[in-house]
């Protein structure tokens, strides 16, 4: 018996013609070695001009126009917000007397930050994000105490932007001092003393959502004076491309400065710390290369440093200073090391094996004590915190597992819950599988496959294909609530685990990255005709989602397999290969994907940029594009000359509706709840329509 409650429509719901905006040509075309390449819609890189605004205006008319006459969509959102109205906690941190922590009451547009004395204590406000704007649009980025918990540092992004700017709180009072620290961005908030480091870049020229970004520095701000006379730290202006960060031990001995150099293709980044009273950093690792290091703890004579050099899955090494000697402590294992931390004498190590977590607790030279033993094959974060803490708290979840809060105490190796959600439907009425299915040429590819349990699997279930693929993001099991009511429509979600992530280590994401990129596309193609071949699913009921470089995805595979999805749904993507390096921080990204100012990357980026290979006449699924005009990360021009292309060249002959859905006020990610859930609606309203299904 089926579980699909989804019914065709009849042919009044057929689709129908869309007039799109008429978008102006411009006569550009750039020369990439040779090779002369048209760019038409180059005006729409302008996020300050009238004629951008009138566009955007333009085609939000045309898509909220048929979003809004898709008769089921209000349901959809009841449902959405029913399902996602439950409280959700964040795990606890102690700092001092008080352990805090992250609440939202259930749709809450932000969650907001309590402290409370003791386990027992009654849990007060810190900071209310909801109550800084109007449209609950400006989110708390930073939250970082200072090691006596007198002070803590308050990050504030407004609209969804990427920029911060940081205040100070004295927790005593719970009020702000009149600290003020602007153009904060690829930041933390690092204490040492009666001040902390932080990495901000100057004020930009042009367009503060689109300017590239350039001359990261890094600067000491002492409490209680003016950023005017923050002392600064550490600049490379004959590297204007490279992140500069900066981190404290626990004690505040040392601080450690992260080189990156991304803009030059290398992948790790050089270390160098500097001991308290001393006024330079000496380096540990000196020159910028494609091994990274990251410091977990300080001990005595020197650092315990975890680094993949020689080793891609990951290790953990114990440097000694005074020597400069490297000691092995934790090898590298035949699984990928995800993190290491250290809270009551211990450290804490995670590995991930078929993308799901092991956790196991070592002493402090290196030998194994255990494994902390999780409630199921899933994802297990947070374990840390400081040396004299008894217990630590842990949040695993899984697919059809909501966040739980374990407590795992350090003495007796046992874990009990501290906090578990009371969600409103019942776990055990859905089945998650793990499949390994074969990419083109023959790499075996793991993907999670989720459904209710009784589902039918003839071929005509609508089915939603996830994917990333990039970046060594790895894509482990996850929870959303906001996926449940799609499962109780006879809905399926494929969470696919493509070359590029760090799934399987460095190695795996080599796979994916430069000249490998195809590997990616050819993953999640593969994908698409396993759950068409095992019957999941079919071309007529296959949606195929991702966002970022996810979005990029998207939009390759449907260039290279259009008939292979009936619906696509980028999101935020970087979309026009040739040139993402030329905003904000998009230079980041030539480690992963090369750079068109190179002969030969230009040459394979070019064969797969989205934008550059949309098919005049082309047919192509129901697309459904999703920017927004705050994203200062992905700027939204990708997804604009996209759009427009895929108007004009396949708008005239394809049958399905091919638009773009631009949030206002909102960035690289729904700036809050509302927003989320109001895009949720629209994608999914947008997926049956076009497969003739009918939310019930």
């Amino acid at each position: 018996m089926t579980l699909l409650t989804a019914t065709l429509l009849h042919p009044d719901g057929e689709a129908q013609k869309i007039n799109y905006p008429t978008t102006k040509k411009i006569d550009h075309v750039d020369d990439y070695h040779g090779t002369k390449v048209a760019d038409p819609y180059r005006w729409l890189e302008d996020d300050r001009s009238d004629e951008t605004a009138a566009w955007v205006k333009a085609e939000n008319e045309v898509t909220f126009g048929y979003l809004g006459k898709i008769p089921f969509k209000q349901k959809i959102f009841d449902d959405l917000e029913k399902a996602y109205n439950y409280p959700k906690f964040s795990a606890p941190r102690k700092k001092g007397d008080y352990f805090y922590f992250y609440k939202n009451d259930g749709l809450q547009n932000q969650s907001v930050l309590y402290r409370q004395k003791g386990l027992n204590g009654t849990p007060e406000v810190v900071l209310d994000p909801n109550q800084l704007s109007a449209d609950g649009t400006t989110r708390l980025t930073v939250f970082s105490l200072s090691k006596n918990g007198n002070y803590a540092v308050c990050g504030f992004s407004q609209g969804g932007s990427d920029w911060q700017e940081y205040q100070v709180m004295d927790m005593k009072t719970l009020r702000m001092l009149s600290d003020k620290v602007e153009w904060v961005k690829v930041s933390g908030a690092a204490w040492q003393g009666d001040g902390f480091y932080y990495s901000r870049y100057p004020k930009p020229e042009g367009s503060a959502l689109a300017a590239k970004n350039e001359n990261h520095q890094v600067f000491y701000h002492k409490v209680g004076t003016a950023q005017s006379s923050d002392k600064l730290i550490y600049e490379d202006p004959t590297n204007p491309q490279r992140f500069h960060t900066v981190s404290t031990t626990e004690d505040e001995q040392y601080a450690s400065l992260y080189l990156s150099d991304r803009g030059k293709g290398l992948d790790g980044n050089g270390l160098w710390v500097m001991k308290r009273g001393e006024a330079k950093f000496t380096p540990i690792k000196e020159e910028i290369t494609d091994f990274s290091y990251s410091i977990v703890e300080n001990i005595d004579g020197g650092f315990l440093i975890e680094t993949n050099e020689n080793a891609p899955n990951g290790k953990v090494m114990k440097y000694i200073t005074k020597t400069q000697d490297w000691q092995p402590f934790l090898p590298e294992k035949a699984e990928p090391l995800l993190s290491a931390g250290t809270a009551g004498g211990k450290l804490f190590a995670e590995y991930s094996k078929d993308v799901t977590s092991r956790v196991y607790v070592y002493d402090m030279q290196g030998k194994m004590q255990n494994e902390v033993k999780l409630p199921g094959l899933g994802s297990a974060g947070g374990f840390g915190g400081e040396q004299d803490d008894k217990f630590v708290f842990y949040t695993y979840t899984s697919f059809n597992y909501p966040p739980t809060i374990f407590r795992y105490d350090i003495a007796s190796e046992k874990s009990s819950i501290f906090r578990e959600p009371e969600v409103s439907f019942k776990p055990e009425d859905y089945e998650t599988k793990q499949v390994f299915y074969p990419s083109k040429d023959g790499t075996k590819i793991p993907a999670f496959i989720v459904y209710k349990k009784g589902l039918k699997m003839d071929g005509k279930n609508p089915t939603v294909l996830y994917g990333y693929g990039g970046f060594n993001i790895s894509l482990p099991p996850s929870f959303s609530p906001t996926r449940i009511p799609f499962l109780d429509q006879g809905g399926i979600f494929v969470q696919a685990n493509l070359r590029g992530g760090s799934e399987y280590g460095e190695t795996w994401h080599e796979q994916g990255m430069k000249l490998n990129k195809q590997n990616v596309f050819d993953d999640f193609i593969a994908a698409a005709e396993y759950l068409v071949k095992e019957k999941y699913t079919s071309p007529d009921y296959l949606a195929v989602q991702g966002g970022s470089n996810g979005g990029l995805l998207v939009g390759a595979v449907v260039n290279q397999r259009p008939e292979l999805f009936k619906v696509a749904l980028p999101a935020v993507g970087v979309m026009d290969m040739l040139r993402f390096h030329k905003f904000t921080i998009g230079w980041n990204w030539i480690a992963d994907y090369g750079s068109s100012d190179n002969a030969d990357e230009f040459a394979y980026q070019y064969k797969y940029s989205p934008l550059h290979n949309i098919k005049e006449g082309g047919k192509y699924p129901a697309t459904l594009i999703t920017t927004a005009d705050h994203d200062d990360r992905v700027v939204p021009a990708h997804s604009f000359k996209y759009a427009a292309t895929l108007q004009e060249k396949a708008g005239a002959s394809s049958t399905n509706p091919l638009l773009i859905r631009i949030d206002t006020n909102s960035g690289h990610g729904a700036s809050n709840t509302k927003k989320a859930l109001e895009t949720t609606a629209d994608l999914y309203a947008f997926v049956f329509k076009n497969m003739g299904l009918v939310w019930k």
